[in-house]
């Protein structure tokens, strides 16, 4: 695989991008006093971010997409483990996708 010398630039400012809002908050959270109100809200910020991804694929009701969610949601009741749900939603989407094809 060769990478075209013209995409480079973009690659470039998409990474100075993505680092700049990073540094940006964390700028920014210097100033904010952390209550336990504010706390919660950043506690509660991953699970917000996961399921504005997730509510549109369930929402176009793709077979291989709803099987994954499914099988989610028993791997993390199994296995309480983020990364071991994550992976296996992974595999069953390759493999529903790989079946259908």
């Amino acid at each position: 695989m060769t990478i075209r010398p013209d995409f480079l630039p973009f690659l470039f400012a998409i990474a100075a991008a993505s680092f700049v809002c990073r540094m940006g908050g964390f700028w920014f959270m210097r100033f904010v006093r952390v209550t336990p109100r504010v706390e919660a809200a950043l506690k509660a910020t991953p699970l917000a971010v996961m399921i504005g991804i997730v509510a549109p694929v369930a929402a176009r009701g793709n077979p291989a997409e709803l099987a994954a969610l499914a099988a989610i949601a028993i791997i993390m009741r199994w296995s309480s483990s983020d990364l071991v749900a994550a992976m296996g939603g992974v595999g069953v989407v390759a493999a529903v996708r790989y079946l259908a094809a």
